[in-house]
């Protein structure tokens, strides 16, 4: 069935968005490929599945769609995505803003966009469509409601088509059954029409049930003919009970591969019934061009489920571990995973995301790494002490305090004595770890849980890094330079060889700290020049380590006299520094007053006593800091007793400022944001007030504008 006018229509309106949205069987997929055929412009097209409902998933998707079409942009996929990036404040905008740079007019089709759930994903989508320039368009399908539609709609910017543009009429379902091989009269067209109410999937199968039983069309208008129940079992029906049976069993899959559908049924055969459901046009969908993987269409995947639901119920949990044994053999956990939370089995469920968190982590899918924890539920992570752990960290490096403090809790009462799947040599290595860099006890006890771990991590441990720079971080805080400087190099190298950035930015940064302080500036420039490096590299600008990194950086400006550069990298770090919060205590602090002293230097006194502030914040809730404690002492003394007493620049954002900025660029409302953030709708109205002041601007557009002029917004 042709959407030629449909498309026609879409493509010469001269809006940036269209939005398709409609139940399931009406085609909308159908009209993306049309519409791609159709088309003089680049075309990039993503299908979206139930695992991309994460931010940093769907922008990753997003920018390679786009770089496909675009080879001057291939370096884009690495500029959204890294350790920590700020999907919202990052990622986002600097995908719309190529977007928007586009030296050409593309389509970008977008399928299924009801499977994203998370608010999180539908934030980011509005910062980019913000950036489809005119000329261009992305087109949209989903079975409900567009969030973005809305807006768009009230400011004439978008195309909407719904059940209504999408149903058939009369002679759309004739074509459908001349497809199909069915002859049929005009009144039986129409009579098949108003049974269906229009519906493509139930004329579609209303045609193949009149082909099947070689009728002529006179009995698809059964009692309720659009009902699906009745199209597909009247369908399934006719098929031998070995074919049933294998469409019902792999319904639990989401992409058909022969030898995965072996393994799920333990039996043989799955080449060869995929290539006839293929050649009977039964609703599979090849997905590359090799036909060695399929998926069924989505309705028909759901009437399967249930009919497996119906008929043998008692067989769904086999089958999802029959398809996790599969996956997992063949070196897909994260795909094993998503089958073994639809079982009982909770303790390999919990191995296997304990085995999971890092390297989801490291590739910035924290949402998804979030969204497991929750599946599992607190009661199963707190059973297997060692992923508690992991949630601890991830609770640090995210900066939510609360939910840190209270995983710390938990591991510090568990007890383990197997040995854990983390990585870690055992669970008091791994205990002692997550303490030192929470430190709330002090340096004396960081250096006997750093050295603990040290002592315990091997040469060939993914944690051994780890340990060594908490070993010296701790012999800093107890004023052993000497002992922490050689721990640092080894922390650093390490790392190197492990693949662990986060440890070479913050060895490389606190060594070229200490070498300015010995008046090495030749070797600091080539410790900051390798941290930056590593940043860049690694896109790890939103990362709570590289705060420090920069702060460095802009020391060693200030020492060159490239005043310019200098606030170039103070801008990076103050932009960054909400991630370093009290449970980081050691990097908050050390990082805040060294932006402090950078500040003073170039004589922004305010900046510098507002950091002092915020390091006061640290102190309150983390007092023993040993020597890092003395150090912000005297700096207070000094910036107190200066002679200088211009003031120079207005108040910096504060962290809790900054998370909030990049929700102004979209259109939440007050309310909506604090939801996001879990504060009172006072909280963030005050907020905003404050943004807008130090902005020195009266709207949203004009502080997204000012903010990202400055930096503190975009790539």
């Amino acid at each position: 069935m042709s959407r030629s006018p449909l498309i026609d229509a879409a493509r010469t309106s001269g809006r940036r968005v269209v939005g398709i949205t409609a139940s399931a069987g009406y085609g909308k997929s159908t009209l993306l490929a049309q519409w791609a055929l159709a088309e003089d412009r680049r075309v990039a097209w993503i299908s979206l599945d139930r695992f991309d409902d994460d931010p940093a998933a769907l922008l990753t998707l997003l920018a390679s769609a786009y770089a496909g079409i675009s080879p001057d942009d291939a370096g884009l996929i690495a500029d959204v995505s890294g350790l920590g990036v700020s999907a919202l404040g990052r990622a986002a905008p600097h995908l719309a803003s190529v977007l928007a740079a586009s030296p050409a007019p593309f389509v970008l089709l977008l399928d299924d966009l009801h499977l994203l759930r998370s608010p999180a994903c539908h934030d980011v989508l509005e910062v980019v469509i913000s950036g489809i320039p005119g000329g261009s368009q992305l087109v949209a399908t989903s079975r409900f409601e567009q969030p973005h539609l809305p807006r768009l709609r009230a400011s004439d910017d978008a195309v909407e088509f719904q059940s209504g543009d999408l149903a058939l009429d009369a002679d759309g379902a004739r074509q459908i059954f001349a497809q199909a091989r069915v002859d049929v009269t005009r009144e039986t067209a129409t009579a098949v029409t108003a049974r269906t109410e229009g519906w493509p999937a139930g004329v579609y199968l209303a045609a193949l049930i009149a082909r099947d039983s070689r009728s002529q069309g006179a009995k698809v208008s059964g009692a309720d003919p659009y009902v699906a129940d009745y199209l597909y079992r009247e369908s399934l029906s006719r098929l031998p009970e070995r074919t049933q049976r294998f469409l019902r069993r792999t319904a639990v899959l989401d992409q058909l591969h022969a030898p995965l559908c072996d393994a799920v049924l333990d039996e043989t055969g799955g080449q060869r019934q995929l290539r006839d459901l293929e050649a009977s046009n039964s609703f599979l969908i090849p997905l590359d061009r090799r036909r060695e993987w399929y998926r069924y269409h989505a309705l028909f995947q759901e009437f399967l489920a249930g009919e497996l639901r119906r008929v043998e119920p008692e067989i769904i949990t086999k089958l999802h571990l029959r398809a996790a044994d599969w996956y997992e053999a063949h070196g897909s956990p994260a795909l094993a995973l998503e089958h073994l939370l639809n079982t009982p089995e909770r303790d390999r469920c919990v191995r296997l995301v304990t085995q999971l968190v890092q390297p989801t982590y490291s590739a910035g899918q924290i949402s998804t790494v979030q969204r497991w924890l929750a599946a599992l539920g607190d009661a199963a992570v707190e059973s297997y002490p060692p992923l508690a752990v992991l949630a601890g960290w991830i609770a640090a490096l995210t900066g939510r305090t609360a939910e840190a403090q209270r995983w710390a809790a938990i591991v510090d009462a568990a007890r383990f004595d197997l040995v854990p799947v983390d990585g870690t040599a055992s669970f008091d290595s791994a205990r002692a770890m997550l303490r030192a860099v929470m430190c709330p006890a002090g340096p004396q006890q960081m250096t006997i849980d750093a050295d603990c771990a040290v002592t315990q991590e091997p040469p060939w441990s993914q944690w051994r890094d780890t340990a060594l720079l908490l070993s010296a971080e701790a012999h800093l805080l107890t004023g052993d330079t000497d002992q922490a400087l050689p721990l640092f190099s080894e922390a650093s190298a390490v790392g190197a060889s492990l693949g662990n950035t986060d440890t070479i930015v913050d060895g490389e940064a606190e060594l070229a700290l200490e070498a300015m302080e010995r008046g090495r500036w030749d070797e600091a420039a080539e410790r900051v020049e390798h941290a930056l490096g590593t940043i860049e590299t690694h896109r790890m600008h939103d990362y709570a380590a590289s705060v420090l990194a920069f702060a460095a950086a802009a020391r060693l400006a200030v020492h060159r006299g490239d005043l310019a550069e200098a606030g170039r990298q103070l801008t990076r770090a103050m932009r960054a520094r909400p991630s370093c919060t009290f449970v980081l205590p050691f990097l908050a602090v050390r990082a805040r007053l060294h932006l402090a002293k950078v500040h003073a230097t170039i004589g922004d006194h305010t900046t510098a006593r507002h950091l002092l502030r915020e390091i006061d914040d640290v102190l309150r809730r983390r007092p023993a800091l040993g020597a890092l404690v003395d150090e912000v002492t005297e700096f207070r003394r000094t910036l107190t007793s200066s002679a200088q007493l211009s003031v120079a620049g207005a108040s910096p954002l504060t962290p809790a400022e900054l998370r909030l900025l990049p929700y102004l660029q979209t259109h939440l409302t007050i309310r909506e944001i604090g939801e996001r953030l879990f504060v009172s709708r006072n909280t963030v109205g005050s907020e905003v007030a404050s943004i807008y002041r130090k902005l020195g601007v009266s709207s949203r557009n004009g502080a997204v504008q000012r903010a990202t002029a400055a930096g503190l917004l975009g790539g």
